[in-house]
């Protein structure tokens, strides 16, 4: 099977301590992400669950290289995008989009939802008119749920979930092949934040979208996971099919997250 991602040995270090009231004035290097490896094909969703803390955001940054990291290799369609100058990773990035964990604050309160929306194509195809952004903001909006009086609106005059689904329709106007969704629904409420699952998962069977899927709930990705990773302290501790780590854990680690929730629905893709 050919792999629409693949990573190889990533890892990040920051120092950590150090500065002037610190007893050890040189700090000592912390390591956030720790030689992580991991596939993922074409349509397939990879889920990354830990705790807080654990390098699963540092993880997902690395991804799209908002952060670059320190070793190791990111392939995308086979080429090595930390190679990549400034213009040619541009043009990989239209194919690889973000929905970040914050709907409040990952959302311009200064802009209006259609340019938020179309924002994206205002950056990477330029010549795309104003209407035409418009007309494709339009599109993105009502493929999410929300209709065209939406373009008009600001960011504070939605709930909470109706700010992710823009988040989401704004990730989906490039039409990408893979999304990163870092914690999308932990900031809402459990029924919205369902309903914003589902609706992953339509667009993910409508588009043939590939899900990197953040979350310190098991739970939560066992709605959407094809294959789960359980992330402690910058390394992967056990990963597989969904199924397998959901239902036969092998580390300790996983059988606490597992036993720490009441009720672990089945696989969705299993």
């Amino acid at each position: 099977m050919s792999h629409l991602l693949a990573v190889r040995k990533l890892t990040k270090r920051y120092r950590r301590g150090g500065g002037v009231l610190s007893e050890s004035p040189g700090g000592s290097d912390f390591t956030a992400v720790d030689d992580v490896s991991f596939e993922v094909a074409a349509g397939e969703t990879f889920a990354i669950v830990g705790e807080s803390g654990c390098g699963k955001t540092t993880l997902a940054r690395m991804l799209l290289r908002l952060i670059e990291p320190d070793a190791g290799e990111i392939l995308f369609q086979g080429k090595n995008i930390l190679e990549l100058p400034a213009e040619g990773m541009r043009a990989e990035r239209r194919q690889m989009q973000m929905i970040f964990q914050d709907p409040f604050a990952s959302l311009n309160p200064r802009m209006k939802v259609g340019e938020i929306v179309g924002e994206p194509l205002a950056i990477h195809e330029a010549k795309v008119g104003k209407a035409e952004r418009a007309t494709r903001a339009a599109e993105a909006l009502r493929r999410v749920g929300l209709d065209e009086v939406a373009l008009q609106r600001y960011p504070h005059e939605f709930s909470g979930g109706q700010r992710q689904r823009i988040g989401i329709a704004r990730a989906l106007i490039l039409r990408p092949k893979l999304i990163v969704a870092d914690e999308p629904v932990s900031a809402l409420d459990v029924s919205v934040g369902a309903q914003v699952l589902l609706l992953l998962q339509e667009l993910q069977q409508e588009l043939g979208l590939t899900y990197i899927f953040i979350s310190h709930s098991l739970p939560v990705v066992a709605q959407l996971a094809t294959h789960i990773a359980v992330m402690r302290a910058g390394r992967f501790v056990e990963c597989g099919a969904a199924k397998q780590i959901l239902q036969h854990p092998q580390v300790g680690y996983t059988k606490e997250l597992l036993a720490s929730v009441p009720e672990i629905p089945a696989a969705a893709n299993s």
